[in-house]
């Protein structure tokens, strides 16, 4: 009987044995900290959950908060900078949802647990990996930290080598709902995006402010400030750059409640994008395989992240069902099958950081049309079709001229 091991216990590593467990498959979860510690920790992170993941939990059992109410259906976008503010939406066909992972990861990992499935705590590290491999067929390591190393860099896929943007991310009582509710998209040129994220959060709906501040630009103090120093100037100094930024999200803000949840709510940094090899091959002979964080980390201004890391634990998963073998043939079909997705997702975030003359045209087509703009908003649920839309001036020209004539032509 095959034997797999999962290293973290993040939305991949969940899915993953979710899944498996779903098939009878013996997996077994390596993780170093308990669904308490994370139901107890600080702000995670501030992800989404796109259509084609939502449909996943369906499929394990565990959509545990039903997109028709906890979910939003578009994007509201705001671009200040230009010689006009602009302003403009895009649908989804299907709702998606963003639910606090301090409330996530616990519940799937009670899913597991309630299931039959066996965790193991403590640190792992990259010789804790080689002990596990002489235990399991597949070590599947799903933690960038501690692990993540042991997976070389790939050049020709990481163009940067340093952090594109300093974060500052945190749930915030005061701001009201856009009509229709969904996500609000702000660019400030030359400073910065904010995604504006309407959250489920463990006091219950609320917004979850991501700040993705240039370095050098007059944002970028807001990853640095301290909130426990002085709350009340934390919440000013936020407040204040919203008005000057993104007044599209300001005009929605009561300034008299509004204000961050507390000093647990707060997420600060940077990161550099890198994408990974795909597998190496331990010194007992099994292979390790990386997913989520240890394979590709992604900028979250696209908010891609765990869709990305879910769609790979789900290609892992069918493999492992249809395959004949656990060895390299194995790893090679992994990396080829999941390829085009979880490298769109790397490549169009990485264009999105520093967009190029074309991709800069088309937002300001999208402002234009909003059969364009919902047609790109559709592929946050495809970005391979996403990458392949911007990857050049000749692709986005075509994207462009097919949504606004098909739009011309039903109107006709």
């Amino acid at each position: 009987m095959t034997s797999i091991a999962i290293v973290g216990a993040g939305v991949s590593g969940l899915h993953l044995a979710l899944f498996l467990q779903q098939h009878d498959v013996p997996v077994t979860i390596y993780t170093d900290k308990t669904a308490d510690e994370i139901a107890g920790g600080r702000l995670l992170n501030t992800v989404a959950h796109h259509h084609h993941t939502l449909e996943r939990e369906r499929v394990m059992g565990v959509h545990h908060w039903e997109a028709d109410r906890y979910g939003y259906i578009c994007h509201q976008h705001s671009i200040v900078g230009t010689p006009e503010p602009m302003r403009f939406r895009g649908d989804f066909d299907h709702p998606s949802s963003i639910i606090d992972y301090r409330l996530y990861l616990p519940r799937l990992l009670s899913d597991y647990q309630e299931r039959g499935g066996t965790v193991v705590i403590g640190a792992v590290d990259a010789a804790a990996v080689e002990r596990i491999g002489g235990d399991h067929d597949l070590v599947v390591v799903a933690a960038g930290r501690g692990a993540g190393g042991m997976f070389a860099r790939l050049p020709e896929k990481c163009p940067y080598d340093k952090p594109q943007r300093r974060l500052s991310a945190g749930i915030y009582h005061g701001i009201a709902y856009t009509e229709p509710k969904g996500v609000g998209v702000h660019m400030s040129l030359g400073h910065g995006e904010l995604l504006e994220l309407p959250i489920t959060s463990r006091e219950g709906f609320a917004t979850a402010l991501l700040f993705e501040n240039i370095p050098g630009g007059d944002l970028e103090l807001l990853a640095d400030i301290c909130y426990q120093d002085d709350p009340g100037a934390y919440d000013h100094t936020v407040l204040a750059k919203l008005r000057q930024h993104y007044p599209m999200c300001f005009e929605r803000v009561d300034p008299g409640s509004f204000g961050l949840m507390g000093p647990t709510d707060l997420l600060q940094g940077a990161l550099t994008p890198v994408v990974r090899q795909d597998y190496i091959r331990l010194d007992c002979g099994t292979f390790a395989l990386a997913m989520g964080d240890a394979h590709c980390v992604v900028d979250p201004v696209n908010g891609q992240g765990a869709n990305s890391a879910s769609y790979s634990a789900w290609v892992i998963g069918h493999a492992i069902l249809d395959d004949l073998a656990l060895d390299e043939h194995f790893c090679r079909r992994v990396a080829r099958e999941r390829e085009a997705f979880v490298c769109g997702v790397s490549d169009w975030t990485n264009m999105i950081l520093n967009p190029e003359p074309h991709v800069v045209g088309l937002l300001m087509a999208m402002a234009q049309s909003k059969a364009l703009c919902d047609a790109y908003t559709q592929n946050f649920n495809h970005p391979d079709r996403q990458w392949d839309a911007v990857a050049t001036p000749q692709r986005t020209a075509a994207f462009i001229a097919r949504h606004t004539a098909d739009h011309a032509l039903a109107a006709v």
